[in-house]
């Protein structure tokens, strides 16, 4: 029977191995968080969507994605007209990098109200807001929005992402407005369209 002797190069060799593949698995934990770590400039915005101080913005997101209308009774008896029942889209940061869904959703803070929210999409922490102010700053595109946080909920493993959240402005948008045609008559009425948009998305906390 033969002893085997482990030479030391080879011990060293293992164990740089089973650090390098260490290293590999914690930076595929880490990488996704690490989009969130911006510096960020306040955009420029019309008069009343300013964000009051000390509030200060942690992150910005590139939204795309559509905004949702469904053709719906309006106003007097026999009126119809599109109706937003939620956006569908994604925020990424610079390097393309995933960052959050946005949707409408019940706030359970309000006992189910339905507001626009906000997913992340690292640490499922969510975010709720109302609009207060808007602008609009294109014909061709919906409003610049200023919006309050009215809610938040931690991720199920704690994570906190959006837990300080303050306020959210939608800016810089292209595309989105409600379609011209489609919509006219009660026939048109349970009719759906997805119109395609984007926006920058700023977070604020204090």
């Amino acid at each position: 029977m033969k002893n085997r002797t482990t030479h030391p190069y080879q011990i060293v060799r293992s164990f740089s191995s089973i650090a390098r593949a260490a290293l590999g698995i914690a930076l595929a934990i880490v990488v996704p968080y690490a989009a969130h770590a911006q510096t960020v400039t306040p955009p420029s915005v019309p008069a009343g969507l300013e964000v009051p101080a000390p509030n200060e913005a942690f992150l910005l997101g590139r939204g795309v994605g559509t905004q949702n209308y469904v053709c719906q009774p309006s106003g007097p008896l026999g009126r119809v007209a599109w109706t937003l029942f939620t956006p569908q889209a994604t925020l990424f940061d610079d390097q393309g990098e995933q960052l959050t869904t946005h949707f409408f959703s019940p706030n359970p803070v309000e006992g189910g109200i339905v507001r626009a929210t906000w997913e992340d999409s690292g640490d499922t922490s969510t975010v709720w807001a109302r609009a207060i102010a808007s602008a609009t700053v294109k014909s061709n595109a919906i409003a610049w929005v200023l919006l309050e946080v009215v809610g938040t909920k931690t991720g199920p493993t704690g994570g906190d992402t959006f837990s300080k959240t303050t306020f959210i402005q939608r800016v810089n948008t292209e595309g989105g407005l409600a379609p011209a045609t489609g919509c006219d008559t009660l026939p048109d009425v349970g009719g759906k369209q997805f119109v395609p948009y984007t926006a920058d998305y700023f977070f604020y906390t204090n």
